[in-house]
């Protein structure tokens, strides 16, 4: 792998935890619907960069 494909992983996982960052403070904050769909966003973030790795 070279360039920017070296970095895609890392760069997902720091999406995957600003997601789960947010969608804590969502939940927070009340709007309970979106805060679930960001955590699952960040599970299927997470899960992308594990089958990218295997």
């Amino acid at each position: 792998m070279e360039g920017i494909a070296q970095a895609a992983p890392g760069i997902a996982m720091l999406a995957a935890f600003a997601c789960v960052a947010g969608g804590i403070m969502t939940i927070r904050r009340g709007d309970r619907r979106k805060g679930v769909l960001m955590l699952v966003m960040a599970a299927v973030l997470a899960g992308n960069v594990l089958i990218w790795t295997l």
